[in-house]
């Protein structure tokens, strides 16, 4: 596996030179290859054309029977030559399926291998940034505890203070009540005093 890995980094680190010549060799083969496919149905074309022609020939003949096997081994040698032809276009398309396969295991393998020295490279980094935010997070917490402790002291604060501001306003209305009984009943004491008996 590592000396298939090493081949096919080799082979990629030289596809950057090549890969506009061997585009083009690739295309001229794919062409050549059609060319191929496309001469084979030409050539099945005409002996099909020429054994119906040949049939027609035969048929006007004092010998039919040697006319028509001399016609059908014409037309199987066209055949046979146009397989050759199709079956050869078939195979340069097999290979550059094949090498394109080839070249795409190439570019996996050093696309796996870019990504594995990318996430070798940025593990300490990821975890470093998550131990950074974690203890950010921490702080965030530590703070947002501490405010709510200050907020609710501050608020404890402000109703002892409440409870004290209302315990003396009690205390005065009770003093000023008590006063002003006290003021009532020695004004019922001066008025019961002043009345003659």
């Amino acid at each position: 596996m590592a000396a298939w890995l090493i081949f096919s980094l080799a082979a990629l680190c030289s596809l950057p030179a090549f890969a506009a010549e061997g585009e083009a060799e690739r295309q001229q083969r794919l062409d050549h290859a059609a060319a191929l496919k496309a001469d084979a149905a030409a050539r099945r074309q005409r002996a099909d054309a020429l054994l119906k022609s040949q049939q027609a020939e035969c048929a006007r003949r004092f010998l039919v029977n040697a006319c028509l096997d001399d016609a059908k081994a014409e037309h199987l040698q066209a055949i046979l030559e146009a397989r050759r032809l199709e079956d050869e276009g078939e195979a340069i398309e097999r290979d550059i399926r094949r090498e394109d396969a080839a070249q795409r295991e190439i570019e996996r393998a050093a696309e796996i291998k870019e990504r594995e020295a990318d996430r070798a490279e940025r593990g300490p980094r990821v975890a470093a940034e998550r131990q950074n935010a974690e203890e950010t997070a921490a702080r965030h917490r530590a703070e947002k505890e501490k405010r709510a402790a200050e907020g609710a002291q501050r608020k404890a604060a402000e109703a002892e203070k409440l409870r004290r501001r209302q315990a003396e306003h009690a205390a005065r209305v009770a003093e000023k009540k008590q006063q002003a009984e006290k003021r009532q009943a020695e004004q019922q004491a001066e008025k019961k005093q002043a009345k003659p008996q």
